[in-house]
């Protein structure tokens, strides 16, 4: 193909890729999933699972091998971008604030999963060795595992509950916090397995580690208090801010890279380093990098859905979903409940919290394509983790839906037959006159003293 052929097929590729991811993610937000969940649905359609499977070769006409390297650096610098505005929005002090029992959640739903992870691929060898790739030495396959059954989406999970009406709300906020720890010790984590891989596979793990940690104090006892005082000149905010931003995270992503770390590890730190005026992200650089990153996103999930065909799992593979399915639902589920209650909340709050917390999206599927990259895992079990992540994020919002229909149902039998004479100081809140305040499913954050 020649220059020309190849940018009028990916102009094509883009436009189609944008309205496709666009409608699908409208039609899962009307059916009460979070969008994304249509839009990596579009993903996959695009691939060998459905339009590969049609006759014509579709998949392969539509994205020809000369076209895929410009759609993946698109898709590249949009998970880049992404990953700068999760690192900008990290806010230090409710991750220092969330209390008790954030960290207890946050706690035993990233320990609990990353054990049972790291553990079941050594308890079942013969299974796991079947799909690991040759040369992955088991410390980095291991801790791969680890943070790929421990992971939690904070954007999608934040966006479930500003949707679900839990903003404000106990759940809500112990979740999205603990969210937040957990993707901090998760992308550490992944960091440790990615060294020694990759571009960096010549240096030793604990070398790439230390040259990590050199670019690091670098970002954040030179970079940052530099931009800091340039950006604290008059006039200098608003006329350069984005530009520096945008210069930051893709400068850091490529450090990263030759780090051997992956670009999304610099679009990270960068996000974190980031300044903000009065530790408050500035709407000027928020909001266009998030449209940015939500405009190109669509490009990374048909990248993903290239390298994912459901089509070639056979009987051990099925075997493995059903067990990694297991393992990740259950290693969530039920360290997220008993940590919530231990932490203080009661059964309907703490079922909430549980729910969230085994939401995975969009985090998850860039941790399988980092690993993917890295040669650490191949497509097979790429296929199975990314169906793992589908499913487990799709089943947030009924599990929430029957939290809900439960904590009805349990206060309806709670119910007492009303005093006919009630005390002045027994009339609660919802029952006294002129109140219009609407019964939530979650306990309001001044309940949180409790926890």
């Amino acid at each position: 193909m020649t220059t020309e052929s190849i940018a009028t097929v990916a102009i094509g590729d883009v436009a189609l890729i944008v309205v496709a991811s666009r409608l699908l993610g409208a039609l899962a937000r009307r059916c009460g999933q979070p969008a994304v969940i249509g839009q990596i649905a579009a993903g996959i359609a695009l691939g060998p699972t459905l339009l590969g499977r049609l006759p014509g070769d579709l998949t392969g006409r539509l994205f020809p091998a000369e076209v895929l390297p410009f759609l993946t650096v698109l898709s590249q610098i949009a998970i880049v971008i992404f990953m700068f505005v999760v690192g900008y929005e990290m806010d230090a002090r409710q991750l220092r604030q969330g209390g008790r029992a954030a960290a207890t959640v946050a706690l035993c739903a990233f320990l609990v999963p990353a054990g049972i992870g790291a553990g079941t691929a050594g308890m079942f060898p013969g299974v796991f060795d079947a799909v690991r790739p040759d040369g992955v030495d088991g410390r980095s396959f291991w801790l791969f595992m680890a943070v790929a059954l421990s992971v939690t989406a904070l954007p999608v999970l934040a966006a479930v509950v500003r949707e679900r009406g839990l903003a404000g709300t106990a759940p809500g906020t112990v979740a999205t916090t603990a969210a937040g720890l957990m993707d901090v010790v998760a992308w550490l984590v992944l960091a440790a397995a990615l060294a020694g891989t990759g571009h960096a596979a010549a240096r030793s793990w604990q070398l790439s580690l230390a040259l990590l940690s050199v670019f690091v104090a670098f970002l954040f006892l030179v970079v940052r208090p530099l931009l800091t005082r340039w950006l604290e000149r008059s006039g200098a905010l608003r006329a350069h801010q984005l530009t520096l931003a945008l210069g930051l995270a893709l400068g850091s992503a490529w450090v990263t890279a030759e780090l051997g770390l992956h670009a999304v590890f610099g679009g990270l730190l960068a996000g974190i380093a980031m300044p903000r005026g009065d530790g408050v992200p500035d709407a000027d650089v928020l909001r266009p990098m998030e449209e940015s990153a939500g405009l190109l996103l669509p490009l990374f999930f048909v990248t993903t859905g290239l390298s994912f065909d459901i089509g070639a799992l056979d009987g051990d593979g099925v075997v493995l979903l059903l067990l990694v399915l297991a393992v990740a639902t259950l290693g969530k589920l039920l360290p997220g409940y008993g940590a919530a209650r231990l932490a203080g909340l009661d059964r309907h709050d703490a079922a909430l919290v549980a729910a969230l917390v085994n939401t995975r999206g969009l985090t998850e599927l860039i941790v399988l394509n980092v690993a993917l990259d890295a040669g650490i895992i191949g497509e097979e079990l790429f296929t199975v983790l990314v169906l793992m992540a589908l499913v487990t994020t799709f089943m947030t919002g009924p599990l929430i839906s029957l939290v809900r229909r439960e904590g009805r149902v349990a206060r309806r039998f709670r119910k007492t037959p009303r005093a006919p004479h009630p005390p002045t100081g027994d009339i609660s809140r919802s029952a006294a006159p002129g109140n219009s305040r609407v019964e939530t499913d979650g306990a309001d954050l001044n309940d949180l003293g409790r926890a």
